[in-house]
């Protein structure tokens, strides 16, 4: 059990970076219905912005930077790719998620040049080794939980007692009933966005803290681990998604504790395969019936 301590710590911490990336999915599909394949490359985008900015510039002014251009960033891929088809057929909608996503990756590979962007400065303190309960570990894993867990309570917060969250659930549950009783649906959708990307920047700022570089395929499988998880808790609950990502991320350090490293991504997609057949709408999800 000492052995698997530092792998039961880090699945925590991974579990909790998952799950900042898995609200995003989960928050847009309980909308829109769709699945935004391009939230991964906006993680990613996030931890390339970390980088430039922490390299030339104080970290106060830097890490604020980091969140402002990752929300801009998804504000205007949901204003520019996604609104004009808000009537279209949802497949066309999912082939320009889809096309958003190539979009950014190939516009990162113009501006690195393809080359992996070293984390050169990373984030103080949290950047730094501690120990807890004999194991040795950077502080971020202790952070990481917490925060998501701070955030997670804040989000709920702002769904449940604010207007705009009062208009995500009204859009949520009737999105042509919405509409007609006068919610402004441009504005709760745009709303959704920036709320998923501002959480995506965090985790990312998080997640790319434990590696050495970021490279412009970095966003790829931390998104659809974060995508598995959001299905696997129930996508289109917030709640399902924080569970799913921190089953996870527990389960894929254990395994890697046990010494099954290779396995530890297949592992995550065959959990999915088994639960989608044990329970379709995921741990948390509602059955859904067409009225007739």
């Amino acid at each position: 059990m000492r052995e698997l301590l530092p792998y039961l710590i880090n699945g925590i911490s991974v579990g909790g970076q998952y799950a900042l990336i898995a609200i995003g999915y989960t928050l847009v599909y309980g909308i829109l219905r769709l699945i935004n394949f391009a939230h991964g490359d906006v993680f990613m985008v996030a931890g390339l912005v970390m980088v430039y900015s922490t390299a030339s510039l104080p970290f106060y002014i830097a890490l604020p930077l980091v969140l402002i251009v990752t929300v801009v960033l998804g504000f205007t891929i949901e204003r520019v790719a996604y609104k004009p088809l808000r009537s279209a057929p949802r497949m066309s909608v999912m082939i320009s998620a889809i096309g958003v996503s190539y979009l950014i990756q190939n516009l990162s590979f113009y501006i690195t040049g393809g080359v992996p962007q070293p984390v050169t400065n990373p984030i103080p303190w949290i950047s730094e080794n501690v120990s807890l309960l004999g194991a040795s570990t950077k502080r971020v894993t202790l952070v990481t939980p917490a925060l998501t867990i701070l955030l997670v309570v804040a989000l709920v917060y702002l769904i449940n007692h604010t207007k705009i969250g009062m208009a995500m659930r009204a859009a949520a549950k009737d999105f042509e009933t919405a509409q007609l009783m006068g919610i402004k649906i441009n504005a709760v959708i745009s709303m959704t966005f920036v709320i998923g990307s501002f959480l995506a920047a965090v985790g990312a700022m998080l997640y790319f803290t434990n590696y050495p570089s970021v490279a412009i395929t970095s966003g790829g499988m931390p998104g659809l681990k974060a995508f598995v998880a959001a299905v696997f808790g129930g996508i289109g609950s917030i709640p399902g998604a924080v569970v799913g990502a921190f089953i996870i991320g527990l389960c894929e350090e254990i395994i890697k504790g046990l010494g099954y490293t290779t396995f530890s991504d297949a592992f995550t997609f065959a959990l999915l395969i088994v639960v989608l057949c044990v329970k379709p709408t995921g741990l948390f999800g509602e059955k859904v019936t067409d009225k007739v």
